[in-house]
């Protein structure tokens, strides 16, 4: 744990490096937001965006991973009940659905398109399937409505006050929260990510994106210091290579 009384924080001004970030890792970070976040940006945009989540997800195993890891965590219920929040084009949802025999998933995304193209497919029209617009940060539900919610690759597209709410929310809906966003890497190799893609950003939506989401994602630090002003345990696990995974829970 960082020795930091997060009393003291400021958490809407704190750097995506946490509160302790050096100056270099607090010079890389943004205020930008990306394509899909954007209002000024046309749909075939955000469609394409969203696309190359998908088959980038279907392409390195992510969907299939990322629903190992979910299940992992609801192992010991027999019918679990699974709340994806930012569900985007509803690939996780899809293969928790595959994975697991019984569990009843609530697909969800703040964006009325995306949530009506998942109701149009056949993630929608799956009888143990509910899917609804949720705003992360104040989800229309019950408390303990659900055994676990799922917020993957999407935590980073929000502020920081933001996304504390989200971590009070998600822990009191569920049981347990878990996060799995990029990595934020040490700012000497996070500058060497950014500089392999910088080149391609003006030209591909989805590296545009990927840049923003970089330089916008929290280190393990921010992450304490989120779940600490939400007054949630958390657990954190992960590496500089691979996603970074958090658990929360409402701190006992």
């Amino acid at each position: 744990m960082d020795d930091v009384d997060t009393r003291t924080i400021d958490i809407a001004t704190m750097p995506r490096g946490g509160p302790t970030a050096s100056c270099l890792d607090r010079a890389l970070q943004t205020d930008r937001l990306e394509y899909l976040d954007r209002d000024d940006v046309d749909a075939a945009t955000k469609r394409s965006v969203i696309r190359a989540l998908e088959r980038t997800g279907e392409l390195f195993g992510n969907h299939e991973r990322f629903a190992h890891i979910a299940l992992d965590e609801v192992a010991d219920l027999p019918d679990p009940r699974i709340v994806e929040l930012g569900a985007g084009h509803g690939g996780l949802s899809a293969r928790l659905l595959e994975a697991h025999p019984t569990a009843r998933l609530t697909v969800t995304d703040v964006e009325p398109d995306s949530v009506a193209a998942i109701a149009a497919g056949e993630l929608g029209a799956h009888p143990r399937v509910t899917v609804r617009v949720f705003d992360a940060t104040s989800i229309d539900a019950a408390d303990d409505a659900f055994d676990l919610a799922v917020f993957a690759l999407a935590f980073h597209h929000l502020p920081p006050a933001a996304a504390a709410r989200v971590i009070a929310e998600g822990t009191r809906v569920a049981t347990k929260l878990l996060i799995i966003d990029l990595p934020r890497p040490p700012a000497p190799l996070h500058l060497l990510r950014l500089a392999t893609m910088l080149p391609f950003a003006p030209f591909i939506p989805f590296v545009h994106d990927g840049v923003i989401s970089s330089l916008r994602t929290y280190s393990p630090s921010a992450l304490r210091a989120l779940a600490a002003h939400a007054g949630a345990d958390i657990e954190l696990r992960g590496g500089l290579m691979s996603p970074q995974v958090a658990v929360a829970t409402r701190a006992r």
